[in-house]
């Protein structure tokens, strides 16, 4: 066994197999796979192994076609069988709003050049007549779907690996992951230890366990999951090829060709945790008992959508163990606080994903970063709040609605709240209507009477309207925003100009109370993240950002030396914030405080510490509203003294609570991107209009990478499209992100952000094209229907910037 390689690989089944082949792809051969038992051991074997292309994420959807394509490459390249039936997929709506969903996945696929798209009942009943078809209001059909064999694509990726150099070591438990002074580790095991820069957990069921041995908790679950084979059904036999399978998600079962027979799997209600304390080290190829009863009424939906399943007998059952994150996504990538440990952990649709979770595995590792933006996958977005407690609860819920739609703006209750601010309580009696931004609860709407809660759907919702009031509000008088949910940092020292010019691409501001906006450059020079820098003293930074992506920052903040005697701390918990916008903010801030608030004496992209109602507060000139506004930054225990004071002042100018979702439309209006949505790595500065931004005449995070993608002319560019009225007003739904566009039949981009503009009387989406110009008329895909739009000159809100800069 070597004593040195340039990563190791913990874990045998499909992913870790998967990743250790994709780095001797990407060119690494001395790698080392240790498996604690048999390859496949633990969930990979006894998997149902079903492939599929699309998923509601368009990067997953990419991750997985090519997945599905890889298999047959693979068994050529290897000569290892990995057991690919691809007779098709069948995939059935009984509702409107699952309809809406293949419909929008239909119209993906086509942009994306993937083989998904709308049959008719009749060419359905042709491809699989044992299905009864009745209220079924549309059927898809993907041509490569179907099922491989799990310990065939296992060893055929083992193969592959070894075939290109890689070790691979079976009964080799790992006992030991010993990080070492130099940012590299000793993994140790009975047969010897091995050095590495790269520890890479895809350990499956003991993933857990497994980072513990480095001081790492993941917030992961395992439950039971069952499915069973029928006996040989003469209709099967019969058919003289194999059969479709087919994807009712309404009935809540998943249903395949299996030999002769049937394979039918279900995700009960009645869900089963199994090993809460621990994943026994000695389980390997071992099942739990039948418990069929608890899967009976997924059972029964198969039965009256596949009549023969309830005339065949039960050949075997499955019942084996699946373990989940708090999202059923896998968590992905380096963890935040430790060097050289990659974790690839709780993944479910294993043999639909392995592949392209290979790829960008090895990606991450070697390059630096992955080709697509994968934070929906990146492990980072959960952090310690993710409690055991906030997992089951998660678990539980994702188990029991694996097949429900995930709807846009959706906001899922189970185990929340993680975490409040002191002011939650007030909210929630004011009637907010909460959401989940890291871990914190956070406003999205203010219903009339507390308790209310959404609705969900792809069509207006029942917070559509009092969304439109708030936005009118703020624009015609004033609104209260809590961003307290935004990532809050302090830089302090005398190194602190000197590092935040290392780590961000403009400069940053030479002067005590003034600020800028930068971008934070990626590893292949895309946009990692936009924040606003405030020096509010000689030697001290206040920088705002994301929320959602604090963790994920932590990666680019360690990537530069801090300068002895300074300081980079975050202040996320410590303090909280309010956006006060809107035309009459000036005027009721004016008087909670002594300071003045003119033009004049506080022009726009200028701070102040000031006191207000009684609070000393960091105030910015600054407000992603695009109105006239101040941010006000002020200590977590203050933040209650300070909310009283604005809601009582801003009763006097017919001001309140304002939510997130009203903060969505009102940015939108002006044209601004978010990130995670208009700003991601896979984005160059120039295509979001972000490059003058970038100062190349001096050193910075990744400039090399600025440098390269800045020569080149933009692939695409971001705009704000109008979306006509007749076809919102039919449709009663406006976009909300992911919709394709086309232009005279062809696909030449899509929607990042959609919201209805109140304030403008108009319903917009922000989104990047190519081959279009401003003034031309597209197609946005909306519910997977085309809805003309045109693509605008200017924002419709404040173009200039004349109110902003009032």
């Amino acid at each position: 066994m070597r004593t040195q390689a340039q990563a190791v690989v913990i874990g045998g089944g499909v992913i870790g197999c998967s990743i250790l082949y994709h780095l001797t792809k990407l060119g690494w051969s001395d790698v080392v796979l240790l498996e604690r038992d048999e390859l496949t051991s633990g969930s990979t074997w006894h998997a149902a192994a079903n492939i599929h292309g699309l998923h509601d994420s368009t990067n997953i959807s990419r991750i997985q076609h090519y997945t599905m394509n890889l298999y047959i490459a693979l068994e050529e390249e290897t000569g290892q069988s990995c057991g690919v039936f691809q007779p098709g997929s069948l995939y059935l709506a009984q509702t409107e709003e699952r309809e809406h969903q293949l419909k929008l996945q239909a119209a993906k696929a086509k942009l994306y050049g993937m083989n998904f798209y709308e049959i008719t009942i009749e060419e359905a009943k042709e491809l699989n007549p044992m299905v009864n078809y009745d209220g079924i209001r549309c059927v898809m059909f993907e041509p490569d779907g179907g099922n491989v064999d799990p310990s065939g694509v296992t060893n055929a990726y083992a193969v592959g690996a070894r075939q290109r150099g890689a070790e691979i070591h079976r009964f080799t438990p790992v006992t030991a992951t010993e990080a070492q002074a130099d940012g590299t580790w000793i993994v140790k095991t009975p047969k010897g230890d091995i050095a590495t820069p790269w520890v890479v957990n895809a350990a499956g069921l003991w993933g857990r366990e497994v980072a513990a041995l480095a001081g790492i908790e993941l917030p992961l679950q395992p439950t039971e999951h069952q499915y069973f084979v029928t006996e040989a059904m003469g209709d099967v036999e019969g058919a003289g090829r194999r059969l479709p399978s087919v994807s009712d998600r309404d009935g809540e079962y998943y249903l395949r060709q299996e030999g002769n027979g049937l394979l039918v799997g279900a995700y009960e209600k009645d869900m089963k945790f199994w090993a809460e304390e621990g994943t026994p080290l000695d389980f390997a190829h071992d099942l739990f008992p039948d418990d069929l009863e608890r899967i009976e009424d997924n059972m029964m939906n198969a039965i009256e959508r596949v009549p023969a399943v309830g005339e065949a007998g039960i050949k075997r059952v499955i019942n084996g163990p699946m373990i989940w994150s708090p999202d059923s996504n896998v968590l992905m990538g380096p963890v935040p606080e430790v060097d050289g440990y990659f974790c690839c952990n709780g993944i479910i649709p294993g043999f639909s994903q392995s592949g392209g979770m290979g790829l960008m595995a090895a990606q991450w590792i070697i390059e630096g970063e992955t080709e697509y933006d994968m934070f929906a996958w990146d492990m980072a977005r959960f952090d310690t709040w993710a409690t055991k407690e906030f997992t089951k609860a998660r678990v539980q819920d994702q188990y029991a609605h694996r097949f429900a739609i995930h709807f846009p703006n959706e906001e899922r209750s189970a185990g929340r709240p993680a975490r409040t601010r002191p002011i939650y309580e007030t909210q929630a009696a004011l009637g907010a209507v909460f959401g989940l931004n890291a871990g914190w609860e956070h406003p999205l709407w203010f219903a009339d009477t507390p308790g209310a809660t959404d609705t969900n759907g792809f069509t207006r919702q029942n917070w559509w309207g009092p969304v439109g009031e708030e936005c009118k509000m703020l624009r015609d008088r004033a609104g209260i925003i809590d961003i307290s949910n935004f990532a809050k940092y302090r830089c302090k020292g005398p190194g602190a100009a000197d590092w935040l010019n290392a780590v961000f691409a403009n400069n940053m501001p030479k002067t005590a109370g003034r600020s800028c906006l930068t971008p934070l450059i990626s590893k292949r020079g895309g946009i990692a993240g936009d924040f606003t820098v405030t020096r509010v003293a000689e030697d001290e930074f206040w920088i705002i950002g994301s929320g959602l992506a604090e963790r994920y920052h932590k990666r680019f903040f360690k990537a530069v030396s801090l300068p002895e005697g300074t300081t980079f701390e975050s202040q996320t918990e410590a303090m909280c914030g309010f956006n006060v916008a809107g035309p009459r903010s000036r005027d009721m801030l004016q008087r909670l405080t002594n300071t003045s608030l003119d033009t004049a004496d506080f022009p726009f992209m200028r701070s102040k510490m000031i006191e207000l109602g009684g609070v000393e507060c960091l105030a910015l000139r600054v407000s992603f509203t695009g109105d006239l506004g101040w941010e006000l930054h002020c200590k977590t225990e203050d933040q209650a003294q300070l909310y009283e004071a604005l809601l009582g002042t801003g009763k006097e100018f017919g001001a309140g609570p304002v939510g997130g979702r009203a903060l969505m439309s009102l940015r939108v209006e002006k044209g601004y991107g978010s990130w995670s949505r208009e700003y991601s790595p896979e984005y160059w500065p120039q295509e979001v209009g972000l490059d003058r931004l970038c100062k190349m005449e001096k050193d910075f995070l990744n400039k090399g990478a600025a440098v390269d993608v800045l020569k080149n002319t933009a692939r695409e560019n971001l705009v704000l499209l109008h979306l006509h009225e007749a076809d919102v007003t039919a449709s009663n739904a406006d976009a909300t992100g992911g919709e394709p566009i086309f232009k005279d039949g062809k696909g030449i981009g899509r929607v990042t952000s959609g919201a209805y503009g109140y304030t403008v009387g108009m319903s917009l989406a922000l989104g990047f094209v190519k081959d279009a110009e401003p003034g031309d008329v597209v197609d946005v895909m909306v519910l997977g229907q085309p809805h003309k739009a045109t693509i605008l000159h200017e924002p419709p809100f404040d173009a200039d910037g004349k109110i902003l800069r009032g």
